[in-house]
This record gives C-alpha cells, sequence and structure tokens, in this order.
C-alpha cells in the first residue's frame, strides 16, 4: 500500500485544518501544489498519484518539477518559490512520521529557494486613475458596478480578493463612512471612505437586491465576482482607458496596481510608511519600503539638494578684516 497517500492525507486534515487553522486560500494553494506535482510525477515515472510512494518523489523528481513549472508552465521565479515552500511545509511534516524515508526527505528539504529579481512596483498616476476610472459604460447596469470596484480599489488599496468577497453589510455610511474587511492572514480592517466614494455607493445600493449579506459586487446570476472575472474587467477597461491616456498603453494594469496605486497616493500626500502599512494590512512594514523606492518623485527631491558633482559649493562668508579686529577686540 502506498505510504503517500494517507500521510498527505493526514497533512491537510491535522497540520492544516487541526494545527495551523489554515485559511481557505492556503489549503488551495497547497492542494493546487500537489495537484501539478502528483501529474508530473505520473507523467515522469508512470506510476498512478494513488500508488506513489514517498520514496518515488525524491529530490531528482521534485527538482525536475520545480524546473517544469519554470519551462513548461511559465512560471515565474517566486511563483516556483511558493510552490517550494508548500512543498518543504508537507516534508517536513513526512519527517517525523516516516523515519524511513528520512534520506529522501532531507535531500527535497535541501533544494534552495532560487533567487527572484526585485522589480518596481507598477502604478498609476492620477491622469492614469481617472481614465481608467472613466472608462466602463455608465450608461449599463455593468458599466456602474465595474467603475465602482475600479474606485473602490484605487481609493481603498483592497487586494482583490477582498474586492470579491465584500458584502453590503460590509458598507456602513453615516457621518463617518467606512469599510470593513477581512484580509490576508484572516486580519479584520477598517477603512475610511471619501465623500465622492459614499455617493457612488450609495447610488449602486439602490440597484442592488435588499439582502445586507450579499456581494457588493455581483454577477448577472447574484453570485460574487471571481478574481480571473476582475482581471479580465481591469485588462478590458485599462485597454480602453489607453485611446484616452496614452501612457496606460506601455502599463501592465492588473488588479493589484490598483492596490499600488492607492499606496502611491498616500505617500505622495506625506503619509508614512507606517501609517500606509496599516491602511494597506501589511503584516510587516519592510514590504511597505517598496513604495519609497518606486517613488520618483521623492528621489528628485533628494537630487535637488544634493550638489552637482562639478559644482562648487556655495562660498562661505568671509568676515572683513575690520570687523575680525573689532570681534578680537571685544
Amino acid at each position: 500500500m502506498s505510504d503517500l497517500a494517507p500521510l498527505l492525507q493526514r497533512f491537510f486534515t491535522d497540520k492544516l485544518d487541526r494545527h495551523l487553522n489554515a485559511s481557505p486560500h492556503t489549503k488551495a494553494a497547497y492542494a493546487d501544489t500537489f495537484r501539478l506535482l502528483l501529474t508530473y510525477a505520473q507523467q515522469a515515472t508512470g506510476i498512478a498519484p494513488s500508488a506513489l510512494t514517498l520514496a518515488d518523489l525524491d529530490a531528482d523528481l521534485i527538482g525536475g518539477f520545480l524546473q517544469h513549472l519554470e519551462t513548461e508552465r511559465g512560471n515565474s521565479a517566486a511563483t516556483r518559490n511558493a510552490r517550494r515552500a508548500a512543498l518543504r511545509s508537507f516534508f517536513s511534516y513526512a519527517s517525523y512520521r516516516a523515519p524511513d524515508a528520512i534520506a529522501t526527505i532531507s535531500q527535497v528539504l535541501a533544494i534552495p529557494a532560487k533567487r527572484t529579481k526585485t522589480t518596481l512596483v507598477s502604478f498609476l498616476t492620477a491622469a492614469e486613475a481617472e481614465a481608467l476610472i472613466a472608462a466602463p459604460d455608465t450608461g449599463t447596469w455593468l458599466g456602474r458596478r465595474d467603475r465602482l470596484l475600479l474606485h473602490l480599489g484605487i481609493q481603498t488599496g483592497l487586494r482583490v480578493s477582498e474586492l470579491t468577497s465584500l458584502r453590503v453589510d460590509s458598507i456602513q455610511i453615516g457621518p463617518h463612512s467606512q469599510l470593513e474587511c477581512i484580509g490576508k492572514g484572516r486580519k479584520q480592517r477598517v477603512i475610511p471612505l471619501q465623500k465622492n466614494t459614499v455617493q457612488l455607493l450609495n447610488a449602486w445600493f439602490g440597484e442592488l437586491p435588499p439582502v445586507p449579506d450579499g456581494p457588493l459586487f455581483p454577477t448577472h446570476a447574484g453570485t460574487p465576482l471571481t478574481r480571473a472575472a476582475v482581471g479580465k474587467l481591469v485588462t478590458r477597461h485599462a485597454a480602453t482607458a489607453a485611446e484616452r491616456c496614452p501612457s496606460l498603453t506601455d502599463k501592465n494594469v492588473t488588479p493589484h496596481t490598483l492596490r499600488h496605486t492607492c499606496a502611491m497616493s498616500l505617500l505622495h500626500a506625506g503619509i508614512d510608511t507606517a501609517s500606509i502599512a496599516l491602511w494597506l494590512g501589511h503584516a510587516n512594514i519592510q514590504t511597505t519600503q517598496i513604495y519609497l523606492h518606486a517613488d520618483l518623485e521623492l528621489k528628485r527631491r533628494t537630487l535637488e539638494r544634493v550638489p552637482a558633482l562639478d559644482e562648487r559649493p556655495p562660498a562661505r562668508y568671509k568676515a572683513s578684516d575690520a570687523l575680525i579686529a573689532f570681534l578680537k577686540n571685544r
């Protein structure tokens, strides 16, 4: 009997569910990783996934799988490292429950992460953001929904999963209107809303069924939008906005670009990075430092304070001999 199948099942039910209480997103990502691995292993060894043993998943096969993700599936090094992290979690769990396979497990755990290139975050200027928000056709129900989604994404900086999980009762309208969401790591946070955002929301509530726990951004069938659907509509409206704002042509606008745009607008307004980290729900303030690197205006202001290499510093004031004599005699 295969020792892999029951061990993998216990990994999900025992470690992820009972001990870690992992989020549905984490479990889905881990399950997707092992689905891809078992499919690759079947193609490489000819053994059905249910018959694979732990010994079959040696370092050579795991290394080949990680390389397959990049060369065949076109995944980035960052995605490869995320898949590797899921595999390491399982093999670490297996090391205590399958001591006979410790040699194979140790070799797999020794596979290093691949170094990745750090790129500057992509964000929209004020003109580009306005063009994107104005792109949907507000003469249609879908256009009004998409316009609110783009506007809310840029004003609040929510992740795409946070946007799609919003419900009607997530919005509180009043003297201090605000939005409540549960973000990454199941952290709850509250974000204040601007007056123009509240106006759009009030108009949108009039077009939704009076169901408090209904999705804020539904499909025609009344179900919440998926992340893939949001990605497609952002791409479509970005292409339309590029006709009005040509600078968008050279940018890859994704749902996460809306989040970066919010962060950069806060930074340009003089908000400190600690407050921006709280606004965005970052677990570590170091994550927010990426926006300082992307802020070209900040670098230009810094450059203005530094004298040019071939420029002499301004001459210091030199007192006349009479003044020096006066001071010496005091």
